[in-house]
C-alpha cells in the first residue's frame, strides 16, 4: 500500500475515532460534576450521583444494539459508509446535549431528554469502534497490523483527553458560570469537530478485505446470525478479553473524579489534570505498544498488561489516600497511562485476527460492545454502590479491578497468536 494511501486511512481512523470519544467522556465527566444536581435532582447528593452515572451506565447497554445494527450495515455494504452514519448520529446528539434545559427549568423532561440523547450517542458508537478499528487493520500489511490497530485505540485517550481539556478550562470559570452555561460549551462546540471527521472519511476508499469478500460473493445475508451459527465462540472471548479494558480504564479515568473530590478532598481542577497527564502518557505509549506487539505478539503483550493490573489495584488506592496531589498523579499516570496502554493497543487487533472478513465487523462489535455493556458503563457505578456499601472502604473495589483481569485472563487462553499471518485466511482462533 502507497504511504500516501496509509497516511490517510489512518487519520481517518483516528480523526473519527476520536470525536466519538471526546463526545462520549465528555458526558461522563459532566455526569459527576454537572448532571447530578442539574439534570438528576435528589435531597440526598449520593442518589443524585447513582443516578448520573446509571445515566451513563445506560448507553453502554444500547451500544451492543448499535453494533448489531451498524455491523450489519457493515458487513453487508461496507465500512466507510457506515462509518459516516455512525459519526453523523453521534455528533449530533451531543450538540444537542448543550442545549438541553435543566431540572430546574423544565423538571423531570430534562433527566429524560438527556438519558435520549444518551442512548442516540450509545447508538453510533456502537458501531463506530468496530468501523474505525477495522478501516485501519484491514489496509494494514500484516507486518504492522499491531501498530495499525493500535492507532484508533489512541482515539479513545484523545478523545478523552479534548473532553478532560474542555472541561478543565471551563472550570476555570466562576462556579455559578460553570454550572449553568460554562459545562455546554464543549458540547456545543463538538459540532466542528464531527464537520472536519466528515470531512476526512469521504475521501477513503472501501477497505481491501471488504472488497474482496464482494468480489468473491460470500457477504453474509445477516452477517449476526452467521457471525453467531460459526464464530460464538470467538464472541464469548472477545467478551471476556474486553473486561480488564474497559472497567480499570473507567475507574481510573471517570470515577475517579467524583471519588477524589468527594471522598479524599481534592480539588476538581487537580483530580481532571491528573487524568489528563495520564491521558497524554498512554496516547504516546499505545502506538509503541502496538508496534511491539508486530515483534513479540498481541497476546504477550495483552498478559503482561492483565497481570500488572491484578498486582497494582491495593497500591492505586494506597497511593490516593496519601492526601498528595503529586501522588495523586502518579497513582493514575501508573494505572491508566502506563499499565492500561499495552491492553488497549493490542486488543482490537487481536479481535480483528479471530474473526472471518464477511462477519469481522459484527463479531468485534458484539465483543467489544457487549463486553463495555457488562464491566465498563456499569464500573463507576459498581465502585460508588461498594464505596456506599462497605462503609467508605476501597477493598472492594480494588477487588473488584483484580475480578475484571482473572476473568479476561480466562478468557485469552483460548486465543492462538497470529502475528505473522495473513488476516483472511481461513483459520480462526
Amino acid at each position: 500500500m502507497e504511504k500516501k494511501v496509509e497516511k490517510k486511512v489512518l487519520v481517518a481512523s483516528l480523526i473519527g475515532s476520536s470525536i466519538e470519544w471526546f463526545d462520549y467522556f465528555l458526558y461522563g465527566t459532566v455526569a459527576a460534576l454537572v448532571f447530578n444536581t442539574a439534570f438528576f435532582h435528589s435531597d440526598d447528593p449520593t442518589v443524585s450521583l447513582l443516578l448520573a452515572y446509571a445515566s451513563f451506565a445506560l448507553s453502554f447497554f444500547i451500544r451492543p444494539l448499535g453494533g448489531v445494527i451498524f455491523s450489519h450495515i457493515g458487513d453487508k455494504i461496507g465500512r466507510k459508509k457506515t462509518l459516516v452514519l455512525t459519526l453523523t448520529l453521534m455528533g449530533g446528539s451531543t450538540v444537542l446535549m448543550g442545549f438541553l434545559p435543566t431540572y430546574e427549568q423544565i423538571g423531570v423532561m430534562a433527566p429524560i431528554l438527556l438519558i435520549l440523547l444518551r442512548l442516540i450517542q450509545g447508538i453510533g458508537l456502537g458501531g463506530e469502534w468496530g468501523g474505525a478499528l477495522l478501516l485501519a487493520v484491514e489496509y494494514a500489511p500484516k507486518e504492522k497490523r499491531g501498530l495499525f490497530g493500535s492507532v484508533p485505540q489512541m482515539g479513545v485517550t484523545i478523545g478523552l483527553l479534548l473532553g478532560t481539556l474542555a472541561l478543565s478550562l471551563m472550570t476555570l470559570l466562576p462556579e455559578e458560570a460553570f454550572m449553568s452555561w460554562g459545562w455546554r460549551v464543549p458540547f456545543i462546540l463538538s459540532a466542528l469537530l464531527v464537520i472536519f471527521g466528515l470531512w476526512i472519511r469521504k475521501g477513503i476508499e472501501e477497505t481491501p478485505s471488504f472488497k474482496r469478500v464482494q468480489e468473491k460473493g460470500e457477504v453474509a445475508k445477516v452477517p449476526f446470525f452467521e457471525t453467531m451459527r460459526t464464530h460464538w465462540k470467538e464472541v464469548l472471548i472477545a467478551i471476556g478479553a474486553k473486561v480488564v479494558e474497559t472497567a480499570p480504564f473507567y475507574i481510573f479515568g471517570t470515577f475517579i473524579v467524583s471519588y477524589a473530590t468527594g471522598q479524599l478532598g481534592f480539588s476538581r481542577t487537580a483530580t481532571l489534570n491528573a487524568v489528563t497527564i495520564a491521558t497524554v502518557v498512554t496516547t504516546v505509549l499505545i502506538p509503541i505498544m502496538g508496534n511491539l506487539s508486530d515483534k513479540i505478539g498481541r497476546k504477550r503483550l495483552y498478559v503482561g498488561g492483565t497481570v500488572l493490573m491484578i498486582l497494582y489495584a491495593f497500591p492505586y488506592f494506597w497511593l490516593l489516600h496519601q492526601g498528595s496531589v503529586a501522588l495523586l498523579i502518579v497513582a493514575t499516570i501508573l494505572g491508566l497511562g502506563i499499565i492500561w496502554a499495552p491492553i488497549t493497543a493490542v486488543l482490537g487487533t487481536m479481535f480483528s485476527e479471530i474473526f472471518k472478513s464477511n462477519v469481522r465487523y459484527t463479531g468485534i462489535s458484539l465483543g467489544y460492545q457487549i463486553g463495555a455493556a457488562v464491566a465498563g458503563g456499569t464500573a463507576p457505578l459498581v465502585a460508588t454502590a461498594l464505596l456506599a456499601a462497605f462503609n467508605e472502604s476501597y477493598v472492594p473495589v480494588a477487588l473488584y479491578i483484580i475480578l475484571t483481569a482473572v476473568i479476561s485472563l480466562i478468557a485469552v487462553s483460548a486465543i492462538r497468536e497470529r502475528k505473522n499471518e495473513e488476516l483472511d485466511q481461513e483459520e480462526v482462533a
